[in-house]
């Protein structure tokens, strides 16, 4: 990939649309964080606010934590940068009652580290393997899920922020199994198949802009046994499912129109967790963090790794790391200048490409 092949192309316009808007909406509540700026239009995000199930704090147990980053706190009124971890859990009881947490009960297949930079004008959502080898503090070397299983979102916090170096301001967990639910309210999700897909004896033909109902995209994100490089494959299918969400949204205005859109944001309040420090003072700084975004300013990727290989004792396959490529990325992280990291280091990520397999 060319080093500028991610570089936004955004329009410079201040301009509140009620289009642009919905972008912002749509890719806050994608990401699990709630209706930014829905109260500016229909007077509901406390609504929906009250909806999403708020889990006791998962940061108060942490024994230490990364300091934050020195352009955290601007001189002036600018809005700081913000990093946001995204997991999506393979139990429905994980958001839907995270009260009803248990050791061993569950693992995220799905984590994600969203950065918002302090000028507003990008969105950074990179992708963790789920068999990521790291160290779990207090349980040695695992696969980076296991964590979740082992302590819950507090110990993924811990694992991440450990591996990282970053300080996570806010958490959310999304029960991936209701985002069936959410597609549906969509009125489905269109994706570019590069193969037929056959779910409950139907088959969608290969093809540009395929709609997808709930239960199909969820089969289609899932799938990793068929795929080429695996895990890496359906990582990018979840990019891609996000990203089609968005476009949708952008593109038919969902939000604008009170009747999809109620449907749609009660499937989201039903299927998101966070901390309770994610309220609406929160979600009013980020939609003014994000009011410019444009689709083009999302950039989707994996972390560096160098591939996959096999743990310790050669009883796992996991995905391996590189830890140089990794604490530049997050260095860049720290200081606000990932669009410089990308620009100079293409080849180290995994970009999502305009079709994935």
């Amino acid at each position: 990939m060319a080093p500028d092949a991610h570089r936004r192309a955004r329009p410079r316009s201040r301009r509140r649309s009620t289009g642009r808007r919905a972008l912002i909406i749509s890719l806050c509540v994608l990401l699990g964080l709630g209706a930014v700026g829905v109260g500016g239009l229909w007077g509901i995000q406390h609504w929906l606010t009250s909806r999403v199930e708020k889990i006791d704090d998962p940061f108060a147990a942490l024994p230490s934590r990364p300091a934050t980053s020195a352009t955290a706190a601007p001189a002036d009124d600018a809005d700081a940068p913000m990093n946001i971890l995204l997991l999506g859990s393979d139990s429905r009881i994980s958001a839907g009652d995270p009260s009803q947490w248990e050791v061993g009960a569950q693992r995220t297949d799905t984590i994600m580290l969203v950065h918002l930079p302090a000028d507003g004008e990008a969105a950074y959502v990179m992708s963790f393997p789920r068999d990521s080898w790291v160290d779990i503090p207090g349980h040695g070397e695992g696969k980076i899920n296991a964590a979740f299983s082992y302590g819950g979102p507090t110990l993924m916090i811990q694992t991440i922020e450990q591996l990282t170096n970053i300080r996570i301001d806010h958490f959310v967990i999304a029960d991936f199994e209701s985002f069936q639910q959410i597609t549906d309210a969509m009125g489905g999700v269109r994706i570019t198949l590069d193969q037929p897909l056959t779910v409950d004896g139907t088959t969608i033909p290969a093809g540009k802009q395929q709609l997808l109902t709930g239960e199909q995209a969820l089969t289609w994100v899932r799938e990793r046994k068929t795929l080429a490089r695996g895990d890496f494959d359906r990582v990018q299918r979840q990019q891609a499912w996000i990203r089609s969400m968005v476009a949708r949204m952008r593109n038919e205005g969902t939000l604008s129109n009170p009747a999809k859109s109620v449907p749609f944001l009660r499937s989201v309040g039903d299927a998101v967790a966070t901390d309770p420090g994610l309220d609406d003072q929160v979600m009013s700084q980020l939609q003014n963090m994000a009011k410019n975004l444009a689709s083009t300013d999302i950039a989707f990727f994996t972390v560096p790794t160098d591939g996959t290989g096999r743990s310790p004792d050669g009883t796992q396959s996991i995905v391996v790391l590189n830890q140089e490529a990794l604490a530049a990325l997050m260095a860049s992280v720290g200081t606000d200048t990932v669009d410089d990291y990308l620009a100079a280091n293409a080849d180290t990520v995994d970009m999502l490409p305009p079709v994935v397999q």
